[in-house]
């Protein structure tokens, strides 16, 4: 199953952690945008040059450290065509490195439509009588708020083409708990989402214990993640939160078993933008990712 594929990755780099590659034209040096600029003007294409550049650099940066990546596709999808050429040269690019790649779209709907989303980034296309993969990545996020009939295509590529998926189910964001805390029969929104995802797991898990069917847990709420760690034994966790969004080490821990997987921790801004805190030169932006990597890390082992 992919999901063993990654854990293998984690363990040959002893590194939970996934580097998010959510570009905006800020974060990229400005000696990069420049020279696109010069060549093609303030353009879509001039973007989509500079976030090739930008995103490529960081790949060889962390290649060796990190095992996957996480593209978040609104932020290549809102520079249209050119921003979707930039995700595809991104992706392409990652691959040759090595590297498990979460496509972060948080897509669903529900029956063809479903289906259709699935097609786009897991499964493949018919072209006449030839199959033809859109995008060639390992995993990507999914909605689950529409049931069951909105998860099923997903999974079912999961199985037949062997991806993963992660599904929402305790997102790090301030007002997840409007909706995901709510109690109904006796028990959160969150944990009834949870034991979904187990249902949709129970034929997906592979050698590592681990099942195709993961969960994107936030590290702003650890006593939740301790809770869902105890419901989804055999998802493994997408955790996002850390970094930027003030999540540290100690609260990435209840997101993990005993033996230290069973979840993957994010960080975008963090290790993207790391050439923006100190005395870095926007030159060295590839090593500035690279120490920050590194000491994210050493930081997430410290606790585990």
């Amino acid at each position: 199953m992919s999901v063993d594929l990654l854990v293998e990755k984690i363990k040959e780099k002893s590194n939970p952690s996934v580097a998010g590659l959510d570009p905006k034209l800020e974060y990229v040096p400005s000696y990069i945008t420049k020279k696109y600029f010069d060549e093609y003007g303030k353009t879509l294409k001039a973007a989509a040059e500079a976030i090739i550049e930008f995103n490529k650099g960081l790949i060889d940066a962390l290649c060796d450290i990190v095992p996957a990546i996480k593209p978040q596709s609104a932020f290549y999808e809102m520079y249209g065509l050119e921003g979707e050429r930039a995700l595809n040269e991104t992706v392409a690019y990652a691959k040759e490195k090595g590297l498990y790649i979460i496509l972060d779209i948080k897509r669903n709907d529900i029956g063809t439509t479903a289906e259709a989303y699935s097609r786009a980034y897991l499964g493949k296309v018919c072209i006449g009588d030839t199959e033809v993969s859109a995008l060639d990545v390992d995993s990507v996020t999914v909605n689950p708020y529409l049931g069951t009939d909105g998860i099923a295509p997903f999974v079912n590529d999961c199985v037949k083409y062997d991806k993963s998926i992660f599904a929402l189910v305790k997102t790090s964001n301030p007002s997840s708990g409007e909706l995901q805390d709510i109690v109904s029969d006796g028990r959160h929104i969150y944990e009834h989402i949870a034991e979904c995802v187990n249902k949709w797991n129970e034929n997906t898990v592979g050698k590592s214990g681990y099942g195709a069917v993961g969960a994107v847990v936030g590290a702003t709420y650890p006593e939740q993640a301790r809770v869902l760690r105890s419901i989804m034994k055999n998802s493994y966790f997408l955790v996002p939160g850390y970094g930027a969004q003030g999540g540290g080490a100690k609260g990435v821990k209840p997101c993990f078993n005993g033996d230290g997987l069973g979840a993957i921790v994010n960080s975008s801004r963090g290790i993207m933008c790391a050439y923006k805190k100190g005395n870095w030169k926007e030159e060295d932006f590839m090593e500035a990712a690279r120490r920050e990597a590194i000491r994210m890390k050493n930081d997430i082992n410290s606790v585990l």
